[in-house]
């Protein structure tokens, strides 16, 4: 059974780089043909797609967020990585990793989530 699982600091400074982990278990995160998307959900919005890393390691990026995302992975521990830096308070959001059957499939499986506040 397929689980992922988020984690990371909850309270980042200003200017500084937020960076997440998010771990899966009950497979392989280079299985083809499964892509791994950071989304996240500000207090009042809707979710917002930050972007995503292939089963093959390729990434791609919310234009209006590329230029302060970077997304990773460590095939040997099944963990994809998100760094979001510069950041200010309009970061603060719940984090999501979530899997999808290809890169505009529905995402089938979501982490819990994680709580990130941007404060000094």
């Amino acid at each position: 059974q397929v689980q992922l699982q988020e984690s990371g600091p909850g309270l980042v400074k200003p200017s500084q780089t937020l960076s997440l982990t998010c771990t899966m278990s009950g497979g392989s995160i280079a299985t083809r043909y499964f892509y791994y998307s950071w989304i996240r959900q500000s207090p009042g919005k809707g979710l917002e797609w930050i972007g995503y890393i292939s089963y093959s390691g390729i990434p791609a990026y919310s234009p209006s967020l590329k230029v302060r995302t970077t997304i990773s992975r460590d095939t040997s521990r099944d963990q994809i990585t998100l760094h979001l830096s510069s950041v200010t308070p309009e970061d603060t959001a719940v984090y999501y990793c979530a899997r999808s059957d290809g890169g505009a499939g529905a995402m089938a499986y979501w982490g819990q989530g994680t709580q990130v506040t941007v404060s000094s």
